[in-house]
């Protein structure tokens, strides 16, 4: 299932997004550097009512936001991390299950981690402004 859409239109994007996902999904957002991945989850962040700013969680790997719904969405970036090892000494297996929406850039450092029903995203830069979001 593919997805296109211009810069302009990213909420558009988050909103489709999330129509494929379910209570708990964790979402694997694969792309090149560059391709929109913070961007999409500003905009579906946005969509969901996060009370506070979306900031990349490159440096501290996982941001954990609060709904206006009293939800909590976890955004991990584990571009830093080396391995799965790695990554289960920063937290990311148990923040995978605790939270109605989990968000991963760059899951590949962690794929082994991510549950079966993971949803896999990958972002794909087609123009200047446009992108195509695909579900597989």
């Amino acid at each position: 299932m593919d997805f296109e859409f211009t810069l302009d239109e990213i909420d558009k994007a988050a909103e489709w997004l999330l129509s494929k996902t379910h209570e708990g999904a964790v979402v694997a957002l694969r792309g090149e550097m560059g391709a929109g991945k913070t961007t999409l989850v500003r905009a579906l962040l946005a969509r969901l009512g996060a009370a506070d700013p979306v900031s990349s969680p490159t440096f501290s790997i996982i941001n954990h936001y609060l709904l206006t719904n009293g939800k909590t969405v976890v955004h991990m970036d584990l571009y830093r991390l080396r391995d799965a090892e790695e990554a289960i000494e920063a937290g990311v297996e148990e923040s995978l299950y605790n939270a109605s929406l989990c968000l991963v850039e760059w899951p590949e450092k962690a794929a082994d981690l991510l549950p079966f029903d993971t949803v896999h995203a990958t972002l794909t830069i087609t123009g200047m402004k446009t992108r195509r979001l695909r579900i597989a």
